[in-house]
């Protein structure tokens, strides 16, 4: 099980990749940080050559989901992963039920140890399956769309 999910994506370009590319950057707002900032922009991130690593400009929930990306003659491929800062904040969320637990066996009776230990085993799957991957599933897909419109896409598969 990983603990950050990813997706990866092949897609094939309508037009031509240079003309791809071009509106690409037309529509981002080049930043070195990929963190929110207000623009009319849909993206905002590093292009270089034929490689992009992206945020959408969504303010709020635009800065979870990372797009890195190649693009190769007609084709290329995507790959969308939590943003650092997302999967740090989601790590330490993820601490807090076992240093729950570790707390509750100290001052506890030992006969509840099965119980705590279930109840921290749950709350760690909820929060892994329910929350992070409930959200990344929703705005993985929100910023895959932007892209596809941004950059005139004729098919997508997963890898």
């Amino acid at each position: 099980m990983k603990i950050f999910p990813t997706n990866n994506y092949c897609f094939k370009l309508v037009g031509e990749p240079t003309e791809s590319l071009e509106r690409l950057k037309r529509r981002t707002l080049i930043s070195e940080s990929l963190s929110s900032k207000i623009t009319d922009k849909s993206f905002i991130g590093i292009i270089s050559d034929n490689n992009f690593r992206l945020i959408s400009s969504e303010i709020g929930r635009g800065a979870f989901c990372v797009l890195t990306g190649e693009i190769i003659n007609k084709s290329g491929v995507v790959k969308i992963e939590i943003n650092k800062p997302f999967q740090i904040l989601s790590a330490i969320l993820l601490c807090l039920p076992i240093a729950g637990f570790i707390f509750q066996l100290f001052s506890q009776a030992v006969h509840l140890f099965l119980l705590f230990l279930i109840v921290a085993l749950g709350q760690l799957l909820i929060i892994r399956f329910l929350f992070i991957g409930i959200a990344f599933k929703r705005l993985s897909k929100n910023s895959l769309n932007r892209l596809t419109d941004v950059l005139d896409i004729e098919s997508l598969e997963k890898k």
